[in-house]
């Protein structure tokens, strides 16, 4: 429907996923693939931006490899009771494995519930079984390794991104080898009243200025860290340091989202219910960057919640005015709709796994 974004993966079979049901397999291997010129670019680009721009900063960031995601025979969640009785048992032995490994504008497709089928996609991914012992509850496990603020900007927006893409292929049988690929977050939040939040970006900040996005933003591995005990600086983080306890990573990937709302939108913690896991959206404006899009309602109404943006919140800096879509408006958006030009890629893509999730 729009080459700037498609869907990986999506739970719709499940209405979405809670934190009980998401896992994470963390190792080194899912880290990008290194190359002395590749890395010799990566140094030169940010130098560059730094000279620019010398606020920046370069903060570790979590990289998304590839997934498993259970197969569909496991009962859908249709109510609360359901998902509390899910939290409980666990329901997958065998899922399907899933290389994200997707060409611009092009998505992942199976004709199953477990991901989205594009009429004008094509696979290229492998597909194979697996078994998850160590996650005998999760319906999804994300299979995640380390990158960079600084690897990301000099790969996946790098001038060269076809070119890296091409030897990814060649030389590891992967597109996606030797590009950053962080992991963000992003929220479609829910009002009591049943509107919608977006807000609309600041032209100052680094992408997609005075376009309308969702809040959002990405899980920090420097946080899970600091819950774990270990006080250290980005650039010590490693893989090492948080496979002991996998489930602070699914922690900290279902809080940062809530964090994000936060600070964006000035809403309280106390008024989210918990966040509701839609699926993986990629971004193909920086080379297909993976994004998980939650669905977060609120027991605020949006002129409550109106109010509180206008206070300002830790991040108002980021957007300049908050605008409210009722949910059937935004289950009526579509590539024909006006609004939809306004909508950076990011809120498109959690748009689609909205419309496709339907996890209210």
């Amino acid at each position: 429907m729009d080459p700037e974004v498609s869907v990986l993966l999506h739970c719709a079979h499940w209405r979405g996923l809670l934190e009980s049901q998401v896992a994470v397999e963390l190792s080194e291997r899912y880290n990008r693939r290194t190359d002395p010129s590749v890395e010799h670019h990566i140094d030169k680009v940010w130098t560059e931006r730094v000279f620019k721009e010398p606020w920046l900063f370069n903060g570790a960031k979590f990289r998304l490899h590839s997934f498993c995601l259970a197969p569909t025979n496991h009962p859908p969640i249709t109510n609360s009771g359901d998902r509390d009785r899910r939290r409980q048992e666990g329901l997958c032995d065998t899922h399907r494995c899933l290389n994200q490994k997707t060409e611009k504008g092009e998505g992942v497709t199976q004709q199953t519930a477990s991901t989205l089928s594009q009429t004008s996609s094509t696979c290229d991914c492998r597909l194979s079984h697996c078994h998850s012992p160590s996650h005998p509850g999760a319906l999804l496990t994300l299979r995640l390794g380390l990158t960079c603020y600084k690897d990301y900007l000099g790969t996946n927006w790098s001038c060269l991104v076809a070119e890296l893409r091409r030897r990814g292929e060649a030389e590891f049988g992967d597109l996606l080898a030797l590009l950053a690929q962080p992991l963000g977050v992003g929220a479609v939040l829910c009002t009591d009243d049943g509107q919608v939040v977006l807000i609309r970006r600041s032209q100052r900040v680094a992408e997609a200025g005075g376009l309308l996005d969702i809040p959002g933003g990405h899980p920090e591995p420097k946080v899970v860290c600091e819950h774990l005990g270990e006080a250290v600086c980005e650039e010590q983080i490693s893989v090492v340091m948080m496979q002991r306890r996998p489930e602070a990573v699914v922690s900290e990937l279902f809080s940062s989202v809530c964090a994000e709302i936060r600070d964006e939108v000035n809403v309280p913690l106390s008024s989210l219910d918990p966040p509701v896991l839609m699926g993986v959206a990629l971004n193909h404006t920086s080379a297909g960057r993976p994004s998980a899009e939650f669905y977060v309602s609120c027991s605020l109404t949006s002129d409550e919640v109106r109010k509180l943006y206008w206070k300002g919140g830790a991040e108002a800096h980021e957007s300049t005015d908050v605008v409210f879509l009722s949910r059937t408006e935004v289950l009526q958006l579509d590539g024909s709709s006006p609004l939809w030009s306004e909508l950076c890629p990011s809120a498109k893509g959690a748009m689609l796994l909205y419309q496709t999730v339907k996890p209210d």
